[in-house]
């Protein structure tokens, strides 16, 4: 009977870690580790799987629908 107490605890205190987190946040995130390394002419940018072409994946957001792709210089 304890076990089944339990599981809807633990089910609720492990929701957030599974939840969707919006590109934007992520990338403002990322964007700050990136800055704080002393990079400053870069592109980061929301796409697509599949549509990273010749840029790093650096994370993905929208529950694993969209990638943040990274390249260093100036954007095109």
């Amino acid at each position: 009977m304890k076990y089944l107490c339990f599981v809807p605890v633990l089910a609720l205190a492990a929701a957030p870690a599974f939840a969707a987190k919006s590109c934007d946040d992520l990338k403002t995130e990322i964007a700050a580790k990136i800055e704080k390394k002393g990079v400053k002419n870069y592109t980061l940018e929301a796409v697509k799987k599949g549509e990273e072409g010749d840029r790093r994946v650096v994370g993905s957001c929208e529950g694993g629908k969209k990638i943040l792709v990274y390249k260093r210089g100036k954007s095109a």
